[in-house]
């Protein structure tokens, strides 16, 4: 007998505004839904308030606060998710009025990021990172001695409270630093150890595919599953393709709107983006937002590692593509959600050449001339490092020409 998983029941809020339009506050609103069920939530509905910007103090307007506790009040809902972040303020209001759990999008990604965490390495970038959250919000924690106003004595061991736990969280996140600083020098060594191989890091949006490609590539078994952030630590495997050996790394996938402070707390683990020789660049082609995906992952790369690198874009999911036929006296404009995938591949081909290639890796499609493309970059960097080798490799291709 199978026993059901409880989930909480959840509603979602978004904002549509003059510079994110209905379609896209609804497709980060769906991003956040998945971001909500990776954390075991069940959603039950989406609000939206049109407005020029979020109301400094519930984000929302009144009325359409009034509204989303009228549903929360009427179907039980355990909690309400905000697609920004919230400030101290906004948190405070908006409890005060909704009296459940309310979470912003930063909080949610650090609770996903909590519960995938298995190594020391991970769990302490984690537990940083939500630290860093917390600080600013403390007052929000104290709320409960407002209703005790006129209680002797109250106020003050509030404040007493709130300053205590500030120097109690500053102090760990002075020593969760140090932590990370100990690992950050253990894993240089690691990477000092790998000898002189070269380096190719797998980078994208959360939920591309990457490892399962990385699976499909070294011959491992690295975590793969449909949900958001399935992979936290990276993991490095050895490659080999024919007579060439190089390192791959899976990384942690980015998403829009990723809290800065995952990103400043998971330096240690980006240093393999940094320091990585080539980068494949998995993308969802199946997903009707993938530009823009593609462009998020681009910027985040910018903010780690503002150094150009060569790279190598690998649009994944092939077998999942789909677009709307057009018909023959349809005069509307070729766009993403009509275009073909032939069409699609001449396009972005022509435009990056060899730096681009069309795979699917759960169906196995058009592997082998990845890593023929893999082989030939690869050996490019090694001969371009060791000069020497050239000779070595010239001899193993003619030989295979022969046979």
């Amino acid at each position: 007998m199978k026993t059901e998983i409880y989930q909480e029941k959840a509603v979602l809020v978004g904002l549509i505004t003059p510079e994110q339009d209905a379609a896209k506050a609804k497709e980060y609103i769906d991003e956040l839904a998945f971001l909500a069920d990776t954390a075991g939530a069940k959603v039950e509905k989406y609000f939206f308030q049109k407005a020029d910007y979020p109301n400094p103090k519930t984000f929302v307007g009144q009325g359409k606060l009034e509204e989303i506790k009228s549903y929360v009040d009427d179907n039980e809902i355990g909690i309400v998710i905000f697609d920004d972040e919230l400030s101290p303020t906004q948190f405070r209001n908006i409890e005060k009025t909704l009296n459940i759990l309310v979470l912003d999008r930063t909080n949610l990604i650090l609770d996903i990021f909590a519960k995938r965490a298995k190594t020391a390495n991970a769990k302490t970038q984690v537990e940083l990172a939500q630290l860093q959250y917390l600080l600013p919000r403390l007052t929000r924690l104290w709320t409960h001695l407002e209703r005790q106003r006129g209680g002797i004595g109250m106020r003050g061991p509030g404040e007493t409270q709130i300053e205590t736990d500030r120097r109690l969280i500053l102090n760990r996140i002075s020593v969760l630093k140090k932590d990370l600083k100990s690992i950050e020098k253990q894993m240089y060594s690691q990477r000092k150890h790998r000898g002189k191989l070269v380096r190719v890091a797998l980078v994208g949006y959360t939920n591309v595919g990457k490892s399962t490609l990385m699976n499909l590539l070294s011959k491992s078994d690295v975590f793969a599953e449909n949900k958001l952030f399935a992979t936290l630590d990276t993991t490095v495997r050895k490659v080999t393709i024919d007579n060439l050996q190089f390192l791959m790394t899976d990384t942690v996938g980015f998403i829009r709107k990723l809290p800065h402070h995952l990103i400043e707390s998971f330096k240690s683990t980006l240093d393999e983006v940094r320091e990585a020789d080539l980068l494949l660049h998995i993308v969802d082609v199946a997903h009707p937002s993938f530009e823009d995906q593609l462009e998020t992952v681009n910027q985040t790369l910018k903010e780690i590692d503002p150094q150009e690198k060569p790279v190598v874009l690998v649009f994944n999911k092939i077998d999942a593509f789909t677009f709307v036929l057009k018909d023959e006296d349809d005069l509307t404009p070729a766009s993403k959600e009509n275009i073909g995938l032939d069409e699609l591949k001449a396009t972005w081909m022509s435009k990056l050449e060899d730096n681009c290639i069309f795979i699917s890796a759960t169906k196995k499609i058009n592997i082998e001339n990845l890593r023929t493309l893999l082989y030939e970059k690869v050996k490019a960097i090694h001969i371009e490092r060791y000069p020497y080798n050239d000779f070595l490799f010239q001899k193993f291709d003619d030989l295979t020409t022969l046979s």
